[in-house]
């Protein structure tokens, strides 16, 4: 892979959690889109167990806490998103309901049918969308749901700048009625998709890195891999603003059968 098309995986992982804990989103998204995916979801009680896998500092866990019933078990890789996690929770007044753990989705430290829902918002592409949805389901109670955001393809076709980038990052990024067939072959009734606003990429994600990309630099000043970070990011948001038309992050939410 070129330096051109790096993936955010090839940096260092303190890095990585320095620069992306300072944001509120670790990823393209908006309250409103995470409320939207939740309305399609019924039957959630007091007594509900939901995990939100790849949490990062939580900011879509906390808006289903405050939206819905339930346990809350928000699960990520970084012990420093989970540290801000759980100030978060506090914060909220959610720590009653709301707690974070450090783990690895592709090791899940849970029961077999231990939760009504299992959530992931810009972050089941680590494992891979079909894998994710698979090895995810017997954690599920039949009749339990799952959401998560995942990157698609708008058309059939794309010019080749953008394809490349994709393919070199993510190659199993893949049309809507692709991901819904994967959705509906692993075992889940899908229930509904869509497509999250151009604002969920733009003003509540790159546009918040501009100040904070700034400080970054000014701090790992010389250091090589941070101002490649950097510009990675920015390359992205490039990419993004020129490519829009052709692909971006989708909700789908499937109900286990």
């Amino acid at each position: 892979m070129s330096n051109e098309n790096k993936s955010i995986h090839e940096f260092d992982f303190d890095l990585i959690c320095e620069y992306f804990s300072a944001l509120d989103r670790q990823g393209p998204g908006s309250p409103e889109a995470t409320l939207k995916a939740l309305s399609f979801i019924d039957n959630l009680t007091n007594d509900s167990r939901i995990a939100d896998l790849g949490c990062g500092t939580g900011g879509q866990t906390m808006t289903l806490a405050q939206h819905a019933p339930g346990q809350f078990t928000g699960m990520d890789i970084f012990p420093k998103f989970i540290d801000i996690f759980n100030q978060n929770a506090k914060r909220y007044e959610l720590s009653q309901r709301v707690k974070g753990i450090v783990g690895s989705m592709d090791q899940l430290p849970f029961a077999e049918e231990e939760f009504d829902l299992i959530w992931s918002e810009g972050a089941i592409y680590n494992i891979g969308f079909e894998r994710g949805l698979n090895e995810w389901r017997k954690y599920i109670k039949a009749g339990g749901f799952i959401a998560v955001t995942e990157a698609s393809w708008f058309t059939d076709s794309r010019p080749n700048e953008i394809e490349k980038f994709w393919m070199d990052a993510y190659p199993e990024i893949d049309t809507i009625p692709n991901k819904l067939a994967q959705l509906q072959k692993a075992g889940y009734v899908p229930i509904a998709s869509f497509v999250l606003p151009e604002n969920c990429w733009t003003e509540n994600f790159y546009d918040k890195q501009v100040y904070a990309q700034e400080i970054f630099l000014d701090k790992h000043s010389g250091n090589t891999m941070a101002e490649e970070l950097v510009a990675n990011e920015r390359r992205e948001a490039m990419l993004y603003s020129k490519y829009k038309q052709y692909y971006g992050y989708v909700f789908y939410v499937g109900k286990k059968l």
